[in-house]
């Protein structure tokens, strides 16, 4: 569990942030740019101070203002990893890695039930490079082993912020390979900052969404992801849903991916995913047509559900959100965009039933970590 009330000062800014949330797998902390999230993570890192508030880690005080308790860094067991890795040049890649593993021993209290660096640099592909210094390295290698050196501190969490920032993008998608492996593989949580959407699709369990140095929402990913009043505070995301499916069949010929959705079935571009795989689907609001269940339609993609509302949008457009079954859990909601005029002239209320119709094309596709059916 992480519980925060905490107030951080920094030249012309101040951070307030609140949040109770269960820490497991991957929680990303996301808005504009400036919105506080690096600051937030310096200050659960104990790199910055508060000037008021608490912080607790799984029922550990690590930071309590009225109690005098403010744990230094080495004494949080929270293992950080920044955009540029940090690593120290003097030392080759394993005597970097063997650096974490000595502080984990220095640590009053470590045990030897952490991750062991054998299972360390397999898991992260660095056998390769342990005699290699990090000024030889690419930036994706220095990454890898930057998150090895923190695992091998043996942390009770990962903080990380935007690790994948200054990778070109054939390496980021490498190593979010490798970051959605550590929860399951590790049983470790991470606390993820970050502005890119394509890495809270595939990494986050639980989002916490910062706008001018104030957490304003934090709750599961799949919900807040679809809330429409969010989207505005997060930057280049654009309205629309993102939706939980299953891979029911690979069509390798076409490179094309089925997908059911709420006991539907969609096809999109190929995912990288096994069958049964768990997978988010993410569709902007303006690529959904809305037609009468009643009517047939050549759409590839179709997706019947119940207006659950009507929201009116800016200038000419509203928003319709359809529940793709009774009671429909988050990830089973799909937005439309549409006139309001539309909305008027079609009589769309809540209750009835419509379809919403979408080319494959328009959909993005992200394996998330969990793989069983």
């Amino acid at each position: 569990m992480l519980d925060l009330d905490l107030a951080i000062e920094r030249p012309g800014f101040r951070v307030e942030a609140r949040v109770v949330l269960p820490l497991a797998g991957v929680t990303a902390i996301i808005g504009r740019s400036g919105s506080g999230k690096s600051t937030l993570l310096l200050g659960l890192a104990g790199l910055l101070e508060p000037s008021r508030g608490h912080l607790r880690l799984n029922g550990a005080t690590l930071y309590d203002a009225a109690a005098g308790i403010d744990l230094p860094p080495e004494r949080r067991a929270l293992g950080v990893v920044f955009q540029e890795g940090r690593l120290f040049p003097h030392l080759s890649v394993r005597h970097n890695l063997l650096y974490g593993a000595r502080r984990a021993a220095a640590r009053r209290g470590a045990t030897s039930a952490g991750p062991r660096f054998d299972d360390v640099v397999e898991l992260l592909g660095v056998a390769p490079l342990l005699a290699r210094r990090p000024h030889t390295l690419s930036g994706g290698e220095r990454q890898r082993v930057a998150i090895g050196r923190a695992l091998l501190a043996q942390p009770q969490a990962l903080l990380m912020d935007e690790p994948l920032a200054s990778l070109d993008p054939a390496r980021r998608h490498e190593l979010l390979g490798y970051l959605a492996e550590l929860p399951r593989h590790f049983g470790l949580p991470i606390v993820y900052v970050t502005h890119q959407m394509d890495e809270v699709l595939r990494l986050a369990e639980q989002v916490v969404v910062m706008s001018e140095g104030r957490t304003v929402a934090s709750g599961g990913a799949l919900e807040l992801l679809s809330d429409l009043s969010l989207q505005p505070l997060v930057g280049r995301f654009e309205a629309g849903s993102v939706l939980a499916g299953v891979v029911l069949e690979q069509l390798a010929q076409w490179s094309l991916s089925v997908v059911t959705v709420a006991g539907q079935r969609v096809t999109v571009p190929q995912i990288a995913a096994p069958v049964g795989a768990h997978v988010r689907l993410r569709i902007r609001a303006r690529d959904v047509a809305l037609q009468p269940a009643v009517l047939a339609s050549s759409a590839s993609n179709q997706l019947s559900g119940t207006v659950l509302r009507v929201l009116e949008r800016e200038g000419a457009y509203a928003a319709v959100e359809l529940a793709l079954r009774a009671e429909a859990a988050p990830g089973e909601r799909l937005w439309a965009l549409v006139t309001r005029r539309s909305v008027q002239g079609l009589g769309i209320a809540p209750g009835q039933r419509w379809i919403g119709s979408f080319k494959a094309v328009a959909v993005e596709g992200r394996a998330t970590a969990r793989h069983e059916a």
